[in-house]
């Protein structure tokens, strides 16, 4: 079985990273660059980059952040934000990206997710579902979840593996930024219903509930806050998931 990966998400506003609660109220937490060069030195696996505000602005996420960030480290980068279409992935992916992951141009055109899949792999297509509880169920919310959709979560998601997204970037935004832990019977229905890697995003509060995160079904388990605030450091999240039987990066 692949190890599990631990995360950092850098959400970008203005050039700076930013966090919030639930995608409100966002506080200044550094620059980008240099919060991703430190956490390459803490160990992280991966960093995911999100321009929070570019969809709301109407347009691409930072390009000269996404070159910055790609500059200085050696661990894979994925990018989101303000992505309208199959030229701004590319953009995205040549600005240094390794994969670019699409929210609300997917809502609207799902074919680009098959488009960028065919040109650059499935592997570089990552699809990011902001779902939030509704009905019994998981809706869809779109441009930075301010805006509802009549979409079910979890068919959404298999509709998107099915035409080409490799991974899937979930994110509960009823626990964002709240530390109140994963929502993990959301974490466990996603990995049951899909056969692509599961990113959980939303509430992680301690070293335990990252190892619940993965326990729970999820390839890898991000976080922003509890980062970015020195709550937790990654050596500490790594090894608790050792203790707990479950196989992460070194």
């Amino acid at each position: 079985m692949p190890a599990k990966r631990i995360i950092a998400c850098l959400d970008v506003k203005n050039g700076r990273v930013v966090k919030g609660v639930r995608f409100e109220g966002l506080r200044d937490a550094g620059d980008p660059a240099s919060c991703a060069l430190q956490y390459c030195r803490e160990g992280i696996d991966e960093l995911v980059m999100l321009d929070v505000s570019a969809t709301l602005e109407g347009r691409l996420a930072a390009l000269q952040t996404v070159e910055r960030i790609a500059s200085e480290i050696d661990i894979p980068l994925t990018v989101g934000g303000g992505v309208r279409g199959e030229d701004d992935a590319v953009a995205i992916l040549d600005a240094g990206a390794d994969k670019v992951a699409l929210n609300t141009a997917a809502v609207e055109d799902p074919a680009v997710l098959q488009r960028l899949a065919s040109r650059y792999g499935s592997q570089c297509v990552v699809l990011s579902v902001d779902a939030r509880r509704a009905n019994g169920g998981y809706q869809v919310a779109t441009r930075s979840a301010t805006q509802a959709t009549a979409l079910d979560a979890l068919q959404w998601a298999r509709i998107g593996t099915a035409l080409g997204a490799g991974e899937i970037l979930l994110t509960a935004i009823d626990r964002d930024g709240t530390r109140e832990g994963f929502d993990l019977q959301l974490i466990a229905d996603f990995s049951r219903a899909l056969n692509v890697p599961l990113i959980a995003s939303g509430g992680a509060r301690n070293a335990d509930s990252f190892a619940d995160a993965l326990a729970a079904g999820a390839d890898a388990a991000l976080a922003a806050s509890v980062f970015h605030d020195g709550l937790l450091g990654v050596a500490a999240v790594k090894q608790r998931c050792r203790e707990r039987g479950i196989g992460v990066r070194p």
